[in-house]
């Protein structure tokens, strides 16, 4: 499974077509009449009404993937024409791709079911097949739109110059200056190419991502829908119940990232929370807890050993190929855990045999990092999110005290950068985009139904924020499954029977199944 967010990864019918068809029927129908939805502008156009040009829905060929997606195959697809922005009038228009796929059930509900993935940045389509397999179109259509700058999207935003850096950085020092030149490099030219070719990079953050769901709801004539929000898309979705509250019925949050909170520091708070759980749980597990006595120990002293003298090893990656080049120090160890590189129940021998001399399986998934796909994550995105929301409002003393409070006694240079977030003040600097932290970070009130799932070892988007953000949603539940990392449903049929409960019951949904769950055993290794 792909993973999103934080990188914050991440991770796809005849008469079903004509009950789509009518669905779609009333964008078409307008620009039939020729209203004002009738102009086809292209992504480059700029109209000279003095207004931003309309939103519209135009039907089209659903997008051509690397691997075949079954459920595009009756599928209704086509683009979200929109301003590209809202606050300049007479500016160009966007195309954003969108895939409304039928439900499975003969009868399904009327309000269907509208997905928001994570990143930001994340790939979109290539999540439909979790989302299929989890259900999310068992009862309702479920609706994709790729949010603006991604893959299928004109302008897509994609950054080839960071993916192959990502790729070349698994052999360097995490936090060197030399690691760090390479990556503001990459940077710059990325954000040269993009503002070359005319891309307004301030027009894309959560706002205009949210604008752009609510036209497209209204687009496509749907007079009541459910949001379901993953990650990054739980931060928009709740940007957009604040912003554009019509029409939603219910709003389902997965790894919820809390558009009020989340910062560099934040990242480091959720590291340490997911990890604590961790920990705890080897403690509670007999065989665990007597085979791994001093798993925080020999963590914390490995990282320690390591960003005084790094590891440099060839390895082989997970996903094949020739072996790589790979370094491992501090910061790379507590980088490869948040990504949730190496699976939860290995981890404890993970750290037990790093201990004694032998870091193979963090190399080998520090060795999987080498493996890009080149295009794919909108990196221009994410940079204008994450610039524009996450990063003003904190100093990089804030970053580095936040990090002594979660991992007392690791060394500073480690510390002083956020878990998957580094260099993130002089990334933020080459690509200069406005502070929009006073219209972002605000705390949604709200009385429509609402669900948090957040998994007990998620490293990225610590399990208890749910809990705090749910004061203000006094319509609210809030699970935690035990032993689950980020992204939450795809990955646990307890949560996606409790999901498709409170999408039939919102207010009451059956939560039944989360009192008996358990982690999957720790893995236990001879000494």
């Amino acid at each position: 499974m792909a993973e999103h967010s934080f990188h914050i990864g991440t991770p796809a019918a005849g008469a079903a077509a004509l009950a789509l068809l009518a669905v779609l029927l009333p964008a078409s129908a307008g620009a039939a009449a020729g209203g004002p939805a009738s102009r086809h502008p292209g992504p480059g156009d700029v109209t000279g009404s003095g207004t931003a040009a309309a939103s519209r829905f135009v039907p089209g060929p659903c997008p051509k993937t690397p691997e075949p997606i079954e459920a595009l195959a009756t599928a209704r697809c086509g683009v979200l024409e929109v301003p590209e922005n809202r606050a300049r009038p007479g500016g160009r228009t966007i195309r954003l791709a969108v895939a409304v796929i039928p439900a499975t059930s003969a009868k399904p509900a009327q309000d269907p079911v509208v997905f928001m993935s994570g990143g930001p940045g994340g790939e979109t389509f290539d999540d439909i097949p979790f989302l299929v397999d989890s259900g999310l179109n068992r009862d309702r259509d479920l609706i994709i739109m790729a949010q603006r700058g991604n893959l299928y999207d004109e302008p897509n935003l994609a950054c080839p110059e960071l993916d192959r850096f990502n790729a070349t950085s698994v052999g360097l020092p995490s936090y060197a200056p030399r690691t760090r030149e390479l990556m503001l490099d990459a940077v710059k030219q990325c954000r040269d190419r993009l503002t070359a070719d005319g891309t307004d990079l301030t027009a894309y953050n959560s706002t205009e991502n949210a604008a752009d769901f609510a036209d497209l709801r209204t687009a496509l004539g749907i007079k009541r829908w459910n949001v379901y929000g993953h990650s990054y898309g739980s931060d928009l979705a709740m940007t957009y119940l604040r912003l554009h509250p019509q029409g939603i019925r219910a709003v389902a949050l997965d790894s919820f990232t809390p558009p009020q909170s989340v910062s560099l520091p934040f990242a480091w708070a959720g590291a340490q929370e997911g990890l604590e759980r961790l920990y705890e749980a080897c403690a509670a597990e007999p065989r665990c807890k007597s085979r791994y006595p001093n798993l925080r120990r020999t963590l914390n002293e490995q990282v320690r050993k390591l960003e005084v003298r790094p590891l440099t090893l060839n390895v082989r990656p997970p996903q094949g190929g020739d072996p790589v080049k790979v370094v491992l120090d501090g910061g790379a160890l507590l980088n490869v855990l948040v990504a949730k590189a190496i699976p939860f129940a290995d981890v404890p021998a993970a750290i037990e045999e790093l201990g004694r001399g032998r870091p193979e399986r963090f190399a080998r998934a520090r060795a999987a990092g080498s493996v890009q796909v080149e295009g794919q994550t909108a990196h221009g995105l994410t940079n204008s999110v994450v610039c524009s929301e996450w990063v003003p409002g904190h100093s990089p003393s804030d970053v580095l005290a936040a990090g002594r409070r979660a991992f007392p006694g690791w060394p500073d240079p480690v510390l002083a950068q956020a878990p998957q977030l580094a260099f993130q003040e002089q990334v933020c600097r080459v690509w200069d985009v406005p502070d929009r932290t006073a219209m972002q970070r605000v705390a949604p009130v709200s009385s429509v139904p609402t669900l948090f799932f957040n998994g007990t070892f998620d490293m990225k988007t610590g399990a208890s924020w749910a809990q705090k953000t749910a004061r203000t949603l006094p319509r609210s539940t809030t699970v935690q499954v035990p032993g689950i990392g980020h992204w939450v449903v795809p990955q646990s049929p307890c949560a996606q029977k409790v999901l498709a409960s409170f999408l039939t019951r919102p207010t009451a949904p059956d939560t039944g199944c989360v009192a008996g769950l358990k982690w999957e055993p720790f893995t236990i290794t001879p000494k």
